[in-house]
């Protein structure tokens, strides 16, 4: 009966020391991937709509911007119930000797009839004191015991909200992708934007094949016309300075000035995204040039008013001719690079391993020809990947 007493003493101990069940920390994981599942069923509610809108380009555009934004939330509720899944499983392994013998004591207790706990070979007294930390032992242990469970069943849901979120993930990435082929189609058949000028394809080509640097060529773009190029003007942009959105959606990776690994200084920013993201206008513009241009890459030159222009270089697919007019939000192209496989992203989300964007988009703004810092007009994160 001593030894028994060891025993209760030891899990009543055991029961007071531990810290409070996990099963809160599953919340937040759990509260995220039904967040970003929401933000997806209405992704697709979106991408059944645009099918009969009557600016299906505009409805295309939202719907993969939708998409994104849904999956990104995801690719991060993804990692939390992994690291809490991970945090329940270290919890467990640490005290699988505690946890033994509150379960060897639960299973004493259980297969003991009652009387017998209350016997003792001191007699009365001896049973009494043993009755009494009988009694101070129990709900200690049943609270341990129910303790246990919710972190069994936290691990489970855990388990389940990973699952699910991997699934969504994967059928999510299929429809984005029937989304951005959509777009691309419906982008190079459009006929209805209207146009400040037609540019000359052998001036065009030219200035391609002898421009030195930026500069050189917003110097040239007046030349590029086949006639006249009416002033454009995009009312309050003053008003918005310093708080345009991004092109894409990303993060700062690089700031004006700052030096690559090359040691090469350039006065635009650049910004981490990931493959085939969706690029489009900060703000109503005119396309003054589009095409690859210098080691840019594909570049759209943008026109929100006579002076200012807005370089955007590292596209995969370019949309839009020069001189096309385009409202604010309107797709310009997507980024390249290509998708790892869904399957794959899941296990990198899961593993917190890979790049998240691999992709780097150039952003210039010029102003009379002169760059200046283009966080002066847009809103910019560091990334905290």
């Amino acid at each position: 009966m001593k030894r028994g007493r060891q025993v209760l003493s030891g899990a009543l101990m055991l029961a007071l020391a531990l810290p409070p069940g996990l099963a809160a920390a599953e919340q937040s994981p759990s509260a995220m991937a039904r967040s970003a599942a929401a933000e997806l069923d209405a992704a697709r509610g979106q991408l059944r709509d645009a099918t009969g809108s009557r600016d299906r380009i505009a409805a295309l555009t939202r719907t993969i911007t939708a998409y994104e934004t849904g999956l990104s939330a995801l690719r991060e509720s993804l990692r939390a119930a992994q690291l809490a899944e991970d945090k329940v499983r270290a919890d467990l392994d640490a005290r699988r000797d505690e946890i033994a013998a509150l379960l060897g004591a639960l299973a004493a207790m259980s297969r003991d009839p009652a009387p017998v706990h209350l016997l003792h070979p001191d007699g009365p007294v001896g049973t009494a004191r043993a009755g009494m930390l009988l009694a101070d032992a129990t709900p200690a242990l049943q609270s341990r015991a129910h303790e246990l469970a919710g972190q069994l069943e936290a691990l489970k849901t855990l388990k389940q909200t990973r699952q699910q979120a991997a699934d969504q993930l994967i059928a999510a990435m299929q429809e984005l992708q029937q989304a951005r082929t959509t777009l691309s189609k419906a982008a190079s058949d459009r006929t209805d934007l209207p146009s400040r000028f037609t540019a000359d394809p052998m001036k065009t080509q030219l200035l391609q094949a002898t421009a030195e640097n930026l500069r050189e060529v917003a110097a040239n773009l007046d030349a590029l016309p086949e006639g006249p190029v009416r002033a454009p003007a995009t009312p309050g942009i003053g008003a918005r300075k310093g708080h345009l959105a991004l092109p894409v959606a990303g993060t700062l990776l690089r700031g004006a000035n700052e030096a690559d690994a090359a040691g090469i200084r350039r006065p635009g920013i650049l910004i981490a995204t990931r493959p085939r993201a969706l690029v489009t206008t900060p703000v109503a513009a005119t396309i003054r040039y589009a095409g690859p241009l210098l080691d840019y890459g594909n570049v759209i030159i943008l026109e929100p008013q006579s002076g200012l222009l807005f370089v955007i270089a590292g596209l995969g697919a370019i949309f839009g001719n020069i001189g096309d007019v385009l409202p604010e939000g309107a797709p310009i192209g997507l980024m390249g690079g290509e998708e790892l496989a869904a399957r794959t992203q899941v296990t990198q989300a899961e593993e917190g391993t890979g790049s998240p964007r691999p992709e780097t988009l150039y952003l210039e703004v010029r102003q009379d020809n002169d760059p200046v810092d283009p966080m002066n007009w847009f809103e910019v994160t560091k990334d905290k990947e």
